[in-house]
């Protein structure tokens, strides 16, 4: 992990038909491996986290799982813990025929957040954003526009979208774009709880 400046859109933040705002430095943990009852027994003994079941998530106080494929799990954690974690993982998973990889800085982090949250980001891609298609907690892999993305909604108002760093800019822009006031589309807004 290079001492460089981390985020290329740090410190912009876009008020609009959402908030959107970029997440900051996040250790990710890529974990390549067959999702075996072993294997989940052992991670969530690990990390202290269930193993998402497909498109799915687990969160708890310092980080979550995001099921990314079949074979792959993305373990997010505090940037500077992600060494410890490393290590903590390799030792329990020696002999393991399993891929562990720092992708702390290869993706960026993008909040998006508003009751429009839905149409904004469909305005971008071609996911289904329809309540019965995503709910809470569900990932999409997908494309933002012109970028490969991944969309992780949080809640009915809040996600955050990651993509590859070298197009957070672009990534912003577009979503910054999308909630512009003026573009409300009006098929998926969430209402008040």
């Amino acid at each position: 992990m290079s001492d460089t400046i981390r985020i290329p859109i740090q410190g912009a933040r876009s008020e609009g038909l959402c908030t959107v705002w970029p997440i900051g430095a996040q250790g990710q943990i890529s974990i390549r491996c067959e999702h075996s009852a072993d294997f989940r027994e052992k991670l969530r003994g690990a990390i202290g986290l269930e193993v998402p079941a497909p498109l799915g998530s687990a969160q708890g106080e310092t980080g979550a799982l995001l099921w990314m494929a079949q074979d792959e799990l993305l373990l997010l954690c505090p940037y500077d813990k992600v060494a410890k974690t490393m290590a903590e993982l390799t030792k329990v998973f020696d002999g393991w025929f399993i891929a562990l990889t720092d992708v702390s800085d290869a993706r960026a982090f993008i909040g998006v957040k508003g009751p429009q949250l839905r149409d904004v980001l469909a305005k971008l891609t071609p996911a289904d954003m329809a309540a019965d298609a995503l709910s809470p907690g569900m990932i999409r892999r997908t494309r933002l526009a012109q970028v490969a993305a991944g969309i992780w909604l949080q809640s009915e108002t809040t996600a955050q979208v990651f993509c590859f760093r070298s197009v957070a800019e672009y990534a912003f822009k577009a979503l910054t774009l999308a909630a512009e006031p003026g573009g409300e589309v009006g098929f998926h807004i969430a209402q008040p709880v």
